[in-house]
């Protein structure tokens, strides 16, 4: 088990950190196909171990936090992300899960009509309008909270300044900017005869182009913009997914001229492959296809689960290849301990992204492939094989030494030990590893956590190797070193006094943003909100998580008990707090904040109830019910325990009806069940 868990969170950092360089600064780190084939890694990890499932972040995250340096705008209706798949297996798996959810035999299943649109690969942006006037436009952001870029938005003459009067009087509408292919090459040429810095790929060119201070930049760049997608709605625009594009094209929105309504399921392929061949002619990139159900009553029914909706999904394309020379193998040791290999490559084109870098993943990889530095190697952009580096082309050349895997770690020299039959090697310098330490502090600010402007990954670097920061509560001390930081190389007295003050401004902070902050293992956005929402108070969780030590506890049992938190995460909260260090440590950054405490669910009679449903269901499938529960602000558990308000009894509900009936908890039957939710629905 601990193989896996340790892969497991390797895959998760991985993936929030090239989250935060695609999305946060538009500078991908990696391949489109390189993180699909990582994300693939962590659910395929996931559905083979499910004690795992529910303690990532990134399977449920979506972009990165909004850049300070826009305004920042919530959404009505989250922009969230979609789950991928990668063949025609694949996409019947799909089509059957969402039937199971709505309760359809296979015929009915093969009858869903469906919308498919060419996946651009551009900026996600939501438009909104007020009495039929555009007034905002604003990013993707974290799905929760984008970026106002109205004043760019406003420059592209694809984006009509009012709507026609039988628009509803407030509407989100969404949609892609990207650049054609030809624009991007312009672009890149102009910024080659000027010296400037080229762009990696059209999807970086469109987001640096929209993403400017001055709305003149962005004026003078070649931006479209294709709608695709509703938010919120005062009222309805359509019944159907094709009506509402063609509502939107109506209006005056360009729609994607490419998008069909497809009568069923097993028609997709078909399209899927045709387009495929049509792919390279198309006069913008496209890396796949989304595919929604048509039906907007069948989207409201299945809703969401974590990021992504269960009425549509994006079919990647397969990959594209080239050949590049390996020049070095980079051990990166992270604030885990795990060393991963990372190799560097000469800059090469594949499929319109420029890769320099790719992961070797562990030891075994490269022994298996037989990579050495020096070496001509074959590189795939897929979303179904890792690595990326696919192994070595043969050459009439002496080659290089073989690599060998450091057995120690490369940054403090501890052992690094790989245990028998696990693929990760880590090093066992713990908090005395600078590289950990130095790794946990860059996490503490980053934007999902604290997020202090001024004080991103190079300057916790800087800081400490100067020895001003050593543990996250010296962060809030800094002004001692005001004096100090001033004489610095590229500070000065106005960026060292602008830091600071962004420093005070996190000393308050939500209870789930310092959650994440910490660093615990597993823990990632998504946990830390389920557990801010659980345990309400910073002092109460502390104390919960030292007592949840005991084994058989209440409080172990209460922490088993919430939905999302498995138990791999349970022994990691607890192995966090046993340790005397981590409590030392988080005793002196509390006395330097203002920890906030959780918000009281909004009134209603299932806020703040914790629900759980057992036996079959027969009006509706269960995953349909819970998300019904969840929808109306209640807590769904698997598990009954002296928290539960309400235990659903459905056929042969077994041994929780009993438990339920020891402990004294309220049960209702389905009909009791439908009652409660429909009164609820209705205030």
């Amino acid at each position: 088990m601990t193989n896996y868990a340790e892969e497991h969170a390797r895959l998760a950092a991985l993936i929030a950190r090239w989250d935060e360089a695609y999305h946060g600064k538009d500078a991908p780190e990696v391949t489109d196909a390189e993180y699909d084939a990582t994300r693939r890694a962590l659910i395929a990890l996931e559905d083979a171990h499910p004690e795992l499932k529910q303690d990532n972040s990134v399977r449920e995250s979506v972009g990165a936090a909004p850049d300070s340096a826009f305004g920042k705008h919530s959404h009505r209706v989250p922009m969230l992300s979609l789950n991928n798949v990668f063949d025609d297996a694949e996409f019947a798996a799909f089509v059957a899960s969402a039937a199971r959810f709505l309760g359809l035999d296979e015929r009915q299943a093969q009858a869903l009509r469906f919308v498919a649109e060419p996946k651009i690969d551009g900026l996600s942006i939501s438009l909104t309008y007020e009495n039929r006037r555009l007034v905002r436009g604003t990013t993707r952001g974290n799905g929760m909270i984008g970026e106002d870029v109205t004043a760019n938005l406003r420059t592209l003459h694809d984006i009509p300044e009012s709507l026609p009067a039988d628009a509803p009087e407030l509407i989100e509408i969404r949609g892609e900017v990207f650049l054609s292919k030809q624009d991007f090459l312009d672009i890149n040429l102009r910024a080659q005869e000027k010296g400037q810095r080229l762009f990696a790929n059209p999807r970086n060119a469109a987001a640096g182009s929209l993403r400017q201070l001055d709305p003149e930049v962005t004026r003078s760049r070649p931006l479209s913009l294709f709608a695709y997608a509703q938010g919120y709605a005062t009222q309805p625009v359509a019944s159907s997914h094709w009506n509402y594009l063609e509502t939107l094209r109506k209006w005056g929105f360009d729609v994607n001229p490419f998008s069909e309504r497809i009568d069923h399921a097993d028609d997709i392929p078909t399209y899927i492959a045709r387009l495929a061949r049509e792919r390279s002619s198309l006069p913008y990139d496209i890396d796949g296809v989304v595919l929604k159900i048509d039906d907007i009553a069948l989207q409201d029914r299945l809703g969401f689960v974590g990021r992504a909706p269960r009425w549509a999904v994006a079919w990647k394309f397969p990959a594209e290849q080239a050949m590049t020379r390996l020049n070095a193998i980079e051990i990166q040791v992270g604030r885990t301990g795990a060393l991963t290999p990372t190799a560097h490559l000469e800059p090469v084109n594949v499929g319109g992204v420029l890769v320099s870098r790719a992961t070797l993943h562990n030891e075994d990889e490269i022994a298996r492939k037989d990579v050495r530095p020096g070496d001509l190697v074959r590189l795939q952009r897929a979303g179904d094989v890792i690595p990326q580096i696919l192994g070595r082309v043969e050459e009439d050349r002496p080659r290089g030494p073989a690599f060998v895997f450091p057995d120690h770690c490369p940054i403090c020299h501890a052992l690094a030990e790989r245990p028998p039959g696990e693929a990760v090697r880590r090093c066992t310098g713990g908090l005395t590893c600078e590289a950990q330490v130095v790794e946990r502090l860059i996490h503490f600010v980053s934007r999902a956590a604290f997020d202090i402007d001024g004080l991103g990954e190079r300057s916790i670097r800087e800081f400490h190797d100067a020895g001003f920061i050593r543990r996250p509560g010296d962060i809030f001390r800094l002004h001692a070193r005001a004096a100090e930081i001033d004489k610095r190389e590229g500070w000065g007295a106005l960026s060292t006094r602008n830091l600071l003050r962004a420093i005070d401004d996190r000393r308050t902070i939500s209870l789930a943003r310092f959650i994440f902050a910490l660093g615990i293992r597993r823990i990632g956005e998504r946990n830390a909100q389920l557990l801010a929402r659980h345990y309400r108070q910073f002092e109460t969780w502390r104390d919960d998580m030292i007592a949840a030590s005991v084994i058989g506890s209440d409080q172990r049992l209460t922490l088993g008990s919430i939905m999302g938190i498995g138990g791999a995460i349970a022994d990691e909260l607890v192995a966090f707090f046993r340790e005397e260090h981590n409590l030392e440590t988080l005793a002196d950054l509390v006395g330097e904040l203002t920890i906030l405490p959780e918000k009281e669910p909004a009134s209603g009679e299932l806020s703040g109830k914790t629900i759980v449903f057992t036996g079959t269901l027969s009006t509706m499938t269960r995953p349909e019910a819970k998300a019904i529960a969840e929808r109306l602000g209640a807590q769904v558990s698997d598990n009954v325990s002296r928290n539960t308000s309400l235990v659903v009894l459905g056929e042969k509900a077994g041994s929780k009806a009993r438990k339920a009936a020891d402990l004294g908890i309220e049960t209702v039957d389905e009909n009791g069940w439908r009652a409660i939710a429909g009164s609820a629905s209705e205030e």
